[in-house]
């Protein structure tokens, strides 16, 4: 079971243009969203650790988006 809503991701899915949305589908794209939010959330936690920081920024999770992309 994933964080996210199924209904919201529903509406991400049509929002992209799908007419309708296979509950399975939109329960797969939420595992496969928490997947990729679970490692940029680990990669933005390591940044603002490396800045001698607790707290999480904007702009860490931005970089870390960024480098996720890239590996």
């Amino acid at each position: 079971m994933t964080e996210l809503p199924i209904a919201a991701v529903d509406r991400i899915i049509r929002k992209s243009g799908a007419e309708r949305v296979s509950e399975s589908a939109a329960v797969m794209l939420s595992e496969v969203l928490e997947e990729q939010a679970l490692k940029i959330a680990s990669e933005a936690a390591k940044l603002a650790k490396h800045a001698g920081r607790k707290t999480v920024r904007d702009e860490d999770v931005r970089l870390a988006s960024r480098r996720s992309s890239i590996l």
